[in-house]
């Protein structure tokens, strides 16, 4: 079930009546049982590959916790890690493999759903035991929970232990301003969706599929796709925030307004919080961090974003993707402070240079990706391939953001008269009967990884 089907919201409603009308002692099985039938309607053969992953770190977990032989815990925590990362290696990575290794021979795999999110909440949660960072779960149902709850199994944000266990075992009913965020939230997740991001994504899927010559051409589909990616995953992350909101669970941000950024290294503090703090608690830090000086912190920048990168795909692609925004950052960090560009100019070069990055995402091949970037600097002008009305709806989206980078109107709407609550609901219904694509149901795109 996609978030943005009539189905999905019947399932929704559904789970959401059963769960307050159940005494508290059985809604957490309520919600297990809920999340498996939401991963069965997509692959059911999956299912025990869910509950087996699950398992593995259940108990390595249970085992860390319950020794303090420093060199046994440390083989465990390398077992439950290996057992992850052999899965997500064999189902994401092992055609990449063997192609660059030249052989022939390739498997019929289908990517199971999500592995890329419950496999790094659920590795965080073990090194967080190992750590002692983390009181370790002793309910299998409490965990399964954890590694499985629907709203952000797909496709994130990527929750810490402590953040979910905290609302799991101190929960209380959401109060009349939590609830009508939460509503507030599905809603504009939708709209950003179903009006903004399809609409985008038919400009760049155009420029994508055919490569029209010329620079206007390029940058149209290039600053498409920027927008399209943009509200697609931030409009799946609205709507699991808010559906995690309604039952009692208080989830972080994941964006905050990453376009409106004055530097790369603020566009990865605003873009997918969850995974750039993951990458750098899990990844960053043990590799040294800013530690040891000048060129170690670039090298760990380096094997950070490109290995952040690779996370996304099995391809070159999202490994040049990642060492771009390395070197990027690595670039700013050496030359930090050394701006003299005017706040709006700094914002304009950071936009344009993370659409630059975005052509290795959406680009079929490396050699594709290196056509678009020689049309983007082509000398042959070509022609826009945005209609009028659709820069009319990308200028009002900047208005919006600015708008909210300044007074926070999002979160005074909720706290405002109900009048004002209503005109907000009323305009992103509106928005969705003007501009939403209803004659497709178009996945969201972080569903691939």
């Amino acid at each position: 079930m996609l978030f943005n089907t009539s189905a999905f919201f019947l399932f929704l409603g559904i789970v959401l009546l059963l769960f307050y009308a159940l005494p508290q002692a059985w809604r957490k099985l309520l919600l297990l049982i809920a999340s498996y039938f939401f991963y069965a309607t997509w692959n059911l053969k999956f299912v025990p590959l869910l509950a087996g992953l699950t398992a593995v770190d259940f108990f390595a977990a249970l085992w860390i916790a319950g020794t303090d032989d420093a060199p046994i815990r440390k083989r465990l925590l390398i077992a439950s890690l290996a057992v992850n990362l052999a899965f997500l290696g064999f189902f994401k990575y092992s055609n990449f493999l063997l192609g660059n290794l030249g052989l022939s021979r390739t498997f019929d795999i289908v990517l199971p759903l999500g592995i890329s999110f419950h496999t790094f909440q659920s590795m965080s949660y073990v090194i967080d035991v190992y750590r002692r960072e983390q009181e370790v779960i002793r309910n299998p149902i409490d965990y399964g929970l954890f590694v499985a709850f629907f709203p952000q199994l797909v496709a994130g944000p990527i929750v810490r232990a402590r953040e979910f266990f905290a609302d799991l075992y101190h929960w209380r009913h959401p109060n009349q301003t939590e609830q009508l965020k939460a509503v507030l939230m599905v809603l504009l997740g939708l709209t950003k969706k179903m009006a903004f991001a399809d609409q985008f994504a038919s400009v760049a899927n155009a420029y994508f599929k055919n490569l029209p010559s010329g620079a206007l051409a390029a940058w149209s589909g290039v600053s498409a796709f920027a927008l399209q990616i943009y509200f697609d995953f931030s409009g799946y992350t609205d709507m699991a925030i808010g559906m995690a909101l309604l039952f009692g669970f208080h989830f972080p941000d994941n964006f905050r307004r990453p376009y409106l950024a004055p530097s790369i290294t603020d566009f990865w503090r605003r873009w997918h919080l969850s995974l750039s703090r993951w990458l750098r608690d899990y990844l960053y830090i043990p590799l040294g961090g800013n530690r040891d000086g000048s060129a170690k912190t670039y090298r760990n920048l380096m094997l950070t974003m490109m290995l952040g990168g690779l996370w996304h795909g099995a391809s070159w692609n999202f490994i040049v993707w990642g060492g771009y925004h390395g070197l990027l950052l690595s670039i700013e960090r050496k030359f930090r402070g050394k701006t003299f560009l005017l706040a709006p100019l700094r914002i304009l070069l950071t936009f344009v240079l993370v659409s630059i990055g975005w052509v290795f995402f959406r680009a079929a091949d490396l050699p594709q990706s290196l056509q678009v970037i020689g049309q983007l600097f082509s000398s042959r002008a070509g022609t826009s391939l945005y209609p009028n009305w659709q820069l009319w709806l990308a200028l009002v989206a900047l208005a919006l953001a600015l708008l909210e980078e300044r007074i926070q109107w999002f979160e005074r709407s909720i706290a405002a008269p109900a009048w004002v609550y209503a005109t907000t609901i009323a305009a992103l219904l509106l928005c969705l009967e003007l501009f939403a694509v209803v004659d497709q149901t178009i996945p969201f795109i972080y569903f691939q990884f």
